[in-house]
This record gives structure tokens, sequence and C-alpha cells, in this order.
């Protein structure tokens, strides 16, 4: 069973490594200068992204978080309040960029077990007397889809239509962290655009499960992304011959259907694991690439089993306390599947075994 030169990496769809096709046409990439505006590369991504994601216009972003952060900049004045998900990655995993750098404070609205904030929360952050000058007024609603930390939920479309009219009845701008939108649409069966038209400004990753090495889009109004775009330059964001980069995004975002291989995977893996006693597995549906479990035995701690893993080349990671994320993407075949359980199901046989001893022990003393 221990193979420690294999690696099978479900840590994150960030440890994508670029296809040939990306690396080919990185080499052969057209280049200018995108600082002036001037490379027909990074201008043909953009171009595609915005007609993808159903928007006027977009911006390559070096990252995610630059690329919320910008948004967010954009849409709140200095002194505005911004409401999210407690769960959501704009507030656990980005560093409170928006307050340091703009002047915006959060205000965290618990998610439901769906990954759905309730409309009554979020209208107490608004204050009861709007003209009181001591109150942050709220500008934006910065939603989540799919839901990362809910465990890859898929908002459904009523609850979008729900949440977003209420916002723009209550005078605020919606702007959607999107980074796996394109899994979020493949398993609600709805173009991404349909899931990004809600929102007045999407982010999305093109370096998770799309496979990219670097990069992310922000997408919104003509106007929008000409700001966004000074705040990427201002956040240090600005690239020059960017194109080397945005040639394997447009080989991301013209292959994205792939992203279905990684959902069969990750629910082959979450068939796996459920069959193993010792582990509860969350089941989730429409599932994404992603699956989370938590070892369900006295036995064995979470953090001795994700390191037993790992040495028999197994990479997993603790999302959430004693919560264990897998997560599938073009790195993982397959057989690496049938690995992975393979590995899991010895590290708890081992474990049982070591609990069987410890017993008799007892019971001999």
């Amino acid at each position: 069973m221990s193979s420690p030169e294999r690696r099978v990496e479900l840590r994150s769809d960030t440890f994508t490594l670029p296809s040939r096709e990306m690396l080919e046409a990185m080499v052969v990439a057209e280049l200018g200068d995108d600082g002036y505006g001037e490379d027909p590369t990074v201008n043909e991504l953009e171009a595609m992204a915005a007609h993808v994601i159903g928007k006027d216009a977009a911006c390559f972003m070096p990252s995610g978080t630059m690329g919320n952060l910008s948004a967010i900049m954009t849409h709140c004045p200095r002194g505005a309040k911004v409401i999210m998900g407690a769960e959501s990655d704009i507030y656990l995993y980005e560093a409170g960029g928006a307050s340091v750098c703009g002047g915006v404070v959060y205000h965290p609205v618990p998610n439901r077990a769906d990954g759905t904030m309730d409309l009554g929360l979020i209208a107490a952050a608004f204050p009861a007397s709007p003209g009181d000058p001591q109150y942050a007024l709220p500008a934006l609603l910065c939603l989540e889809n799919p839901q990362n930390h809910r465990g890859g939920k898929v908002l459904p479309a009523s609850y979008l239509r729900e949440v977003t009219t209420f916002a723009r009845e209550n005078g605020l701008t919606v702007h959607l962290d999107g980074s796996r939108i394109f899994n979020a649409a493949l398993s609600a069966r709805v173009p991404a655009a349909q899931l990004a038209g809600y929102a007045d400004s999407v982010m999305f990753c093109l370096s998770k499960g799309l496979g990219a090495p670097v990069g992310s889009i922000v997408a919104g109004t003509a106007a929008f992304v000409r700001d966004v775009r000074r705040l990427r330059k201002m956040l240090g964001g600005g690239m020059r011959q960017a194109g080397v980069l945005a040639a394997a995004g447009i080989v991301a975002l013209a292959n994205r259907d792939r992203l279905a291989d990684d959902h069969v995977s990750a629910r082959r893996l979450a068939d796996g694991l459920a069959a193993m006693s010792e582990l509860a597995v969350e089941r989730v549906e429409p599932g994404i690439n992603m699956v989370f479990f938590r070892v369900a035995t006295s036995e064995l701690d979470t953090h001795a089993f994700i390191a037993a893993a790992q040495a028999r080349g197994v990479r997993l990671a603790e999302l959430g306390h004693n919560r264990i994320r897998a997560v599938t993407h073009n790195g993982v075949t397959a057989d690496d599947i049938g690995y992975a359980l393979d590995v899991i199901g010895s590290i708890l046989a081992d474990a049982r075994r070591r609990g069987r001893t410890d017993c008799r022990r007892v019971l001999a003393g």
C-alpha cells in the first residue's frame, strides 16, 4: 500500500498544472504592453470572458482576491458597509483587504446550511435610522456561488432572484464571488452567464478547476471595469506582457466543460468514502468537485489521519475544525481516486487494529 513517490493532490484545485495545450499557447502568444491596453492576447481573453459570463466588459486580474477587493472598492465609498456571508471566502480568507485598503466595513451574516442568507438578517444590517450619522450605511451585498465553506453548495436560482431583488429594492449593488462559477453552472445545468446575470459584477478564477497557472477575471459594465482597472494598478496588479498568462486563460475558458469530469471524480470519491463506517461524508446535491468529510472514530483524530494520508502520498486539508476537504481537478485521474480510497481504507484498518490491541491490553492489565 505504501507508495511514497506517488502523490494524489486533493487539497485544492489551485494545485492544477497547465496542460500541454496551455503551455504551447503561452510560448506562441502575441504580446504587447497591457499597461497601455496593447497586449492583444489579454484583450482577446477579456473579450472572451465578458462574452462567456454575459457582461459588457472584463479585466484580467493576477488573483481572485485582488479581483474581489477591486470590485468591492469600486462599488463602495470609504466608510460604507459591505454585507456578505459569515462563511464566505471574502470574509474568511481575503485578509480583511476591503477594510485595510478601502476603508470598508464588513458586516457578516450567518450562512444557512444551504449557503443562503436569511433576508431578515440582511435587513438587520441597515440602521434603524438611516439618517443618523453614527451608522455606516450598507452599499454592497456580496454573494458566493458555489459556496466553498458550505460544501460546494450551489445557490438555487429562486434564492438568487429573491435576494438580489431585495438588495436592489434597498439600494444595494450586488457582487458575485464566482471563483468556481463554471462548476456551479454545470451542476445547475444552466449557462454561467445566467448565474452571473443576477449580480452587477462577478469575479471568477482561471487558476482553480479551469487549470490556468495564474489569473482571475472581474466583469461588469464598461464603466465599472474602467474603475476596476485603476484600482488594479493602485493595488500593484498592473501587468505588462501579460499575454503569456492570458493565453493559458483562453485555453482554460475554451475547455471549461471539462470540469464535468472533476464532478464525476468527486462523486466516486464521496461514494467510496461513504462506504467506510469510520467516516461521516457530507452529501451535497448537486455537487461540484469537492468532498467534505469527518473522521468519526475515537481511534484516530483528524490531524493524525491527514498526516497518515500524506505519508502515503494522498494530500488532504482541514477546512473548518475537524472537517476535511478533498478537491478533484484535472491532475486527479480515476486511478488516483482508487489509490486514495485504498490508502484511506488502509489507514482506518490500521486504526481499528490498534484500537483492538489497546483494548486487549486494558483487559489484560
